[in-house]
């Protein structure tokens, strides 16, 4: 598991996330620990180094 720094789309806030690198790529939603609106999250892994990543809001 590493842990991603970046900034929410609804509330501007910086926060972080758990993003497991044993898994290529990735895309869930899951809620902003401040403001606590949904965020899509995609990311992507090689060699267990983050290569892509991005928050958008969802609708």
């Amino acid at each position: 598991m590493k842990e991603h720094f970046f900034t929410c789309p609804h509330c501007w806030e910086n926060i972080s996330m758990l993003l497991d690198s044993s898994v290529f790529e990735q895309c869930y939603i899951e809620d902003c620990e401040v403001c606590c609106n949904p965020i899509q999250v995609s990311a992507q892994f090689f060699n267990s180094e983050l290569v892509s990543f991005e928050a958008v809001t969802i609708g």
